[in-house]
């Protein structure tokens, strides 16, 4: 396996390994060591719910929802671990008017701000009305959920993601401890991707974090009303990751790379 330290001694914070939340490490390290970000964080502006594509449930007023959205679901394995699900039969995907969202939050909560056909933008909570996140100028920050959100809705999405938690105090850490990294140093490759390794601390969400293997594969079934299961399968969480986002930001299921025939 070489000398370990050798192969870490050279990446900055960033980049050092991550522990398991489960406390069960590797024999082989799993360090990314080629930072690039992807430009794929959608535009932020002022809009109203109808124009994001929302419409609104049973409610006393506008500001408190709950809305819902129209939205492709999915459910993702690794190997023949269910590690992702996003399925309106087994949640509720009501999203909130940020003002709501906020008396809902506490600190170190997984949050995801939607709209029809675009990425959706995930931040860590921190406090009041701040949170920590990615912004899509390649720059880590904390800001105003009011001013991230513009006219998207959100939702508390700390169980979207499998993987046993972090404890608060140690995503809070992961998160604050990034506040001010910019482009070159930053090694991930989109919003979500960050927001979930501060929660879950795992290597996978980073950019090369993850050695690949022919035994490992990533499925990502695209669940389509009325049309069967649309599988799709990755070598890395990144490359499913990415490709999940890019489905939510153009609604073109068709252009999906589909595999199995293109149903279940």
């Amino acid at each position: 396996m070489g000398n370990q330290l050798d192969r870490i001694t050279h990446l900055n914070y960033s980049e050092l390994p991550t522990g398991d939340p489960s406390g069960l490490e590797k024999d082989e390290l799993r360090v990314g060591v080629a930072y690039f970000f992807s430009d794929e964080e959608e535009e932020v502006d002022d809009r109203t719910p109808s124009d994001c594509g929302f419409t609104k449930d049973h409610s006393p007023t506008e500001e408190e929802g709950p809305f819902s959205v129209s939205e492709v679901e999915y459910s993702a394995f690794c190997s023949q671990e269910c590690i992702f699900s996003k399925l309106r039969e087994n949640e509720d995907l009501n999203v909130y008017a940020a003002k709501t969202l906020l008396t809902m939050c506490k600190p170190g909560d997984l949050l995801e701000l939607v709209g029809t056909a675009q990425a959706p933008h995930w931040v860590i909570y921190a406090h009041d009305d701040q949170v920590i996140h990615l912004h899509k100028g390649g720059e880590i920050r904390k800001d105003s959920l009011l001013e991230v959100s513009g006219g998207r809705r959100g939702r508390i999405v700390n169980s979207r993601y499998r993987f046993r938690p972090l404890p608060p105090d140690l995503v809070m850490q992961n998160a604050v401890g990034h506040v001010g990294l910019r482009r070159e140093e930053i090694c991930w490759t989109n919003s979500e991707s960050f927001a979930a390794w501060c929660r879950f601390g795992k290597r996978e969400f980073k950019a090369g974090g993850e050695a690949h293997s022919a035994e490992q594969q990533y499925f990502l079934k695209v669940h389509l009303s009325g049309s069967g299961v649309h599988t799709l399968v990755f070598r890395s969480l990144e490359d499913m990751i990415r490709e999940r986002r890019r489905v939510d930001a153009s609604g073109i299921l068709k252009e999906l790379s589909l595999v199995n025939g293109g149903k279940d």
